[in-house]
């Protein structure tokens, strides 16, 4: 993969959650770096920007939507591609991608699916960085 060696950071305020897809993406040769909560997310984010964020809607102190927001409010990280994830049945894709996320998995995530999103987000943002 192209993409393989970009920076992915993953926000889930649930340390099993955080393991699973750190090593899951490792595996497809990404680096990955973790939050457990949306403030170390953001300061994260700001000191240095990922390629792409995997963000937890439901977390305790700061959601999944006001990480995306406050994220979009910040002009020099418009372009980062954002993946919200929940579990929750009724949680609001519209509400997430309204706020300005790129797209919405649903758990359990099906990996394959997840993987093949990332790449095409990855590979769009690239393209867009390079013209």
């Amino acid at each position: 993969m192209s993409n393989s060696s970009s920076p992915i950071l993953v926000v889930d305020d649930l340390i099993d959650n955080l393991f699973l897809l750190q090593t899951v993406l490792e595996a497809e040769g990404y680096e990955v770096d973790t939050a457990d909560n949306g403030r170390l997310a953001l300061t994260k984010v700001e000191q240095l920007p990922p390629d792409l964020i995997l963000v937890d809607v439901m977390m305790p102190d700061m959601n999944g939507y006001e990480v995306t927001r406050q994220i979009r409010q910040n002009r020099n990280l418009v372009d980062i591609p954002i993946l919200l994830v929940t579990a929750h049945a009724d949680a609001d894709a519209a509400q997430g991608l309204a706020l300005g996320a790129n797209d919405f998995i649903r758990k359990p995530i099906e990996f394959d699916k997840l993987l093949s999103r990332i790449e095409s987000f990855l590979q769009l943002r690239q393209n867009a960085c390079s013209s």
